[in-house]
């Protein structure tokens, strides 16, 4: 992209950990301000926690114990920040990497755990977790849904009364390759058309598995906001703060009854798109080591300790984070694959001829590897 279409970036935390706000971040400071230390370390805490979750289900797949895993090393500011941002009654929209936006919806892992090692095809209640919905793998769809469901918030009511203890909002997430998808844009078409209270967070990550996203858009992804007729503000992705106040200040517009907007969060994929990818293959290193000092975790850390934060909290966040891993990867290695029997139990409410046919058909054919007949 040329300096020509650069648009502004809001960053409030720098790489150093430094608490500088830049010109952009203006408008949005009230909403940081919302924040005290209580915040500020619990925005730590997520990510550590979530950090250590996800290389131990990296090496859980490795060992053989689940199907694929989908990294997040790297996202955890913009995931954490944005998360933290949405309120009780919103309504959660993820692709398939917004782990610790599930945790902190209240979902037990371990639910995305049983998807990724295939036994189940959903995992959880939206209504029992937060209102975190369920994980898409169809790439985008899940923003269609969003779209869908804020529409209905309009029709029900639930939104734009006034009363911002209880008007709800939508916020769906998805990554640069999915923008380039046909859902994504039909659902901003709809949600600009209908003036939804959603919140598109785009997590440009740089890579649509090997696609740069220099290939896919000539201008950055922020200006498909105005494209379509809603604010589009890009921030430091690996910033927490510039992630909660931005999307903050979005979801409380949305509320309001003031329509839809959209988030690019610039950050970086560390690791693989999924554990069945090998990044060394398209991408250089010396890209990958541009990005690592600029470590969300890393910079969020100085901030605490230039503020006095005592390294007992760190040592304790450490422990916690590995104890959280640790009972993730127990309760995971005792999942059982469910039986056959849920492939057509569910199909038709009442018994259907084709498929008891089929269901006896699995039985003699499995059966056959035991007889020898195979």
């Amino acid at each position: 992209m040329s300096d020509q279409q650069s648009v502004p970036r809001v960053q409030m935390l720098t790489a150093d950990g430094e608490f500088a706000p830049n010109e952009a971040a203006a408008e949005f400071l009230p909403y940081f301000e919302r924040l005290g230390d209580s915040d500020f370390r619990q925005f730590y805490r997520d990510m550590v926690i979530v950090r250590r979750f996800d290389r131990d289900a990296a090496n859980l797949q490795r060992q053989g114990q689940l199907a694929l895993w989908v990294p997040s090393h790297g996202q955890e500011a913009a995931q954490v920040g944005s998360g933290r941002a949405a309120r009780a009654q919103d309504h959660i929209f993820p692709s398939y990497r917004e782990h610790v936006v599930g945790m902190i919806r209240g979902l037990d892992p371990v639910n995305i755990l049983r998807v990724l090692k295939g036994v189940t095809m959903g995992g959880w209640d939206p209504a029992e977790n937060g209102n975190f919905h369920l994980y898409s793998f169809v790439l985008a769809s899940q923003s269609l849904h969003a779209t869908g469901y804020a529409m209905g918030m309009q029709f029900d009511g639930t939104t734009a009364t006034g009363n911002p203890e209880t008007d709800e909002a939508v916020m769906v997430y998805y990554g640069d390759g999915a923008s380039s998808q046909g859902d994504v844009n039909e659902a901003l078409v709809f949600a600009s058309s209908y003036q939804t209270p959603q919140v598109f967070f785009l997590q440009n990550n740089g890579w649509a598995i090997s696609v740069p996203v220099e290939r896919q858009s000539r201008v950055p992804l922020a200006l498909r906001g105005p494209g379509f007729g809603m604010p589009g503000t890009q921030i430091d992705g690996n910033d927490v703060f510039a992630s909660y106040a931005v999307t903050a200040k979005h979801l409380d517009d949305a509320r309001a009854g003031h329509g839809p907007a959209l988030i690019e969060a610039i950050t970086y994929r560390v690791g693989a798109h999924t554990t069945a990818d090998d990044p060394t293959k398209y991408r250089r290193d010396a890209e990958t080591a541009d990005w690592l000092p600029r470590d969300p975790i890393t910079r969020l850390r100085t901030f605490l300790e230039a503020r006095g934060t005592e390294q007992s909290f760190f040592d304790d966040t450490d422990a916690e984070a590995a104890d959280f891993a640790n009972d993730a990867r127990r309760r995971a290695l005792e999942i059982e694959a469910p039986g056959d029997e849920v492939i057509f139990d569910n199909v038709y409410a009442e018994p259907h001829p084709l498929v008891t046919e089929q269901k006896a058909w699995l039985e003699s054919f499995e059966a056959s590897f035991e007889d020898g007949s195979a």
